[in-house]
């Protein structure tokens, strides 16, 4: 397997992916509530920089629907608004009026288009870990990918609208 025209080793881990993309890093969120997960701080702004500064896109959609969870209004609130200080870009696909187009879909990252990792959470929302997909498995993380953001909204405007 090659990445742009040299031997690509494939990461093991979430944090590999990360750390080694080169051109884009995509999360799906589709959870109410991450505050179990160990993770409420996602990524640091100055490591968004460093991808971002570099020309790398970090982008992600978060399928929701109103009222906000308590989470959901810290999330996006205070998490979303710092992160795009670092350039990250977040989009939500709200299902209060319409139907989840994605309804049954994991969370998951996708990273080069090429990657993808499950993210995997328990009942009560703790993250359990995520496991790195074949390469081959890209294309049905690539087809979530687009049919969200097809149904989603730039974050901006979704938070003047219905922001709490």
């Amino acid at each position: 397997m090659t990445s742009f025209g040299r031997a690509f080793v494939a990461p093991k881990t979430l944090g590999e992916l990360f750390d080694t993309f080169e051109r884009e890093a995509f999360r799906l969120e589709t959870l109410d509530d991450y505050s179990k997960s160990g993770n409420v701080n996602a990524y640091r702004v100055s490591e968004l920089r460093s991808h971002t500064s570099m020309g790398k896109r970090v982008y992600r959609v978060h399928i929701l629907s109103r009222p906000l969870t308590p989470y959901l209004r810290f999330e996006l609130g205070w998490g979303y608004q710092r992160n795009v200080t670092g350039g990250e870009e977040f989009f939500i696909l709200d299902t209060t009026e319409n139907s989840n187009p994605l309804q049954g879909a994991p969370d998951f990252g996708l990273f080069d288009n090429m990657a993808p990792a499950a993210m995997n959470y328990a009942e009560d929302g703790s993250f359990l870990g995520a496991d790195v997909l074949p390469d081959e498995r890209a294309g049905e993380f690539r087809a979530y990918r687009d049919t969200a953001l097809a149904h989603a909204v730039p974050f901006p405007e979704w938070w003047v609208k219905y922001g709490e």
